[in-house]
């Protein structure tokens, strides 16, 4: 079965595309994700792929501050903040990674569900 049977993600482009790329982008990285996904974004009804590109930006964007891991630039400024003598852990980040991802996808998801392009 290719990829035009995933009628679950490609119907939905919006907020199931958003949530899938948002956690493969923290497993593999968000460039990896967007390669992954592109067959999916691909195969979107003609009416609603752009929703879906802008869709798998937005979220593999915003994926990258749910932890430290999720962006090269968290690991550098946490390093940088180390040599200054301030320690960033994991779990501090998270408490503010998280909320912060799960806001911002949400808003993103509900913007591009109501702002037709």
């Amino acid at each position: 079965m290719g990829i035009e049977g995933w009628t679950w993600l490609l119907d939905r482009p919006t907020d199931l595309l958003s949530l899938v790329s948002a956690a493969l982008s923290n497993l593999v990285s968000n460039v990896p994700a967007v390669l992954l996904l592109e067959p999916v974004a691909q195969a979107v009804p003609e009416a609603t792929r752009e929703t879906a590109w802008l869709a798998l930006a937005m979220s593999s964007t915003f994926a990258g501050n749910l932890t430290v891991l999720g962006s090269v630039a968290n690991l550098i400024v946490v390093e940088s903040a180390r040599r200054e003598g301030v320690n960033v852990s994991f779990w501090e980040y998270c408490k503010v990674g998280i909320p912060l991802t799960i806001l911002t996808l949400a808003l993103g998801i509900a913007w591009l569900q109501f702002v037709h392009f």
